[in-house]
């Protein structure tokens, strides 16, 4: 199965469509006036349906396994045709589009076993999705293409050139997935002054976004919450808690970490844990979302 580990719990919604043509009015007749031999047939499809969907992964083998939270199903006679729309929701990481669409399938192929022995020339036909609901797809701000951002890396170790930086280096791939353009990647020290320097600096630059990795620990040199948060105009704490959320649903340890967000001014600024994991997982956290928050300070632009 493909790997959803990465992706964020959204409201889900599908609905999906399939088509039974009758050969005869005088089966839409029975279905009506319920005389079909096998029972009423609308209800039992229904049922039929209801029980399919839960079974979608345990016949489609890349289907993931995940929590049914709403289904239902509706018809629509026109002439010789019945069509059914089935509507499946759910809070999880993928979407529900297939198993809408077995839902679908079900009830149709369970209208045809019990319409076959007063029938013999129905057809199922026209299985399809209707619509999809959820999803980063969904909520991606694709208004802005002119952000820039800039990414510090805050430690002692990487700056005096005893280890690599990675975590940086994540922050920067996902940055520009988001189409958001990188003007500066620095190195510095776990000091309040250079980094307080730095994002004062970018903020009178203009600079869209600041992003840090590193010193949001516990340790004796992990200052970096405690030289921005003086700084900032507004914390941002949704932000701070679907990082962290997204982290513990990881590893324990991720409740340890001090995670920023905020805006200073026009500017918003990120404070990520140092680790590479730690800084990947948060920007996964909140990305492409976050950006949303540039059509309330900046408004919408069509670039």
């Amino acid at each position: 199965m493909v790997d959803i580990t990465h992706k964020v719990t959204t409201l889900r919604t599908a609905i999906a469509q399939a088509v039974v043509k009758v050969s005869k009015i005088e089966t839409i007749q029975a279905i009506k006036n319920d005389t079909v031999p096998k029972g009423n047939v609308f209800a039992m499809s229904k049922a039929a349906g209801l029980l399919g969907v839960k079974r979608t992964p345990d016949i489609l083998p890349d289907c993931h396994p995940l929590p049914i939270e709403f289904t239902g199903v509706e018809y629509e006679i026109n002439d010789l045709e019945i069509t059914v729309l089935f509507t499946v929701k759910t809070i999880y990481k993928t979407g529900v589009e297939v198993e809408a669409m077995h839902g679908a399938s079900v009830v149709a192929l369970n209208m045809y076993d019990m319409l076959k022995p007063i029938d013999k020339g129905i057809e199922i036909h026209a299985i399809k999705l209707l619509k999809k609901k959820g999803g980063k797809s969904d909520f991606k701000d694709t208004f802005r293409k002119d952000l820039k951002a800039a990414v510090v890396v805050c430690s002692d170790t990487i700056s005096a050139g005893h280890k690599e930086d990675k975590a940086g280096k994540a922050i920067i791939t996902k940055l520009e997935s988001c189409d958001v353009k990188i003007t500066e990647y620095v190195i510095i020290p776990d000091e309040v002054e250079a980094i307080q320097q730095k994002v004062k600096a970018y903020q009178e630059q203009g600079i869209d976004m600041v992003i840090y990795t590193g010193g949001t620990g516990l340790s004796g040199r992990d200052v970096t919450p405690e030289a921005l948060i003086p700084l900032l105009d507004r914390r941002i704490p949704g932000i701070e808690e679907a990082i962290r959320n997204y982290g513990q649903d990881r590893m324990p340890f991720a409740m340890l970490s001090r995670s920023v967000a905020g805006t200073i001014g026009s500017t918003l600024v990120l404070a990520l844990p140092g680790s590479t994991n730690g800084a990947k997982e948060s920007m996964d956290a909140i990305f492409p979302s976050v950006l949303h928050v540039f059509r309330i300070l900046k408004g919408a632009r069509h670039d």
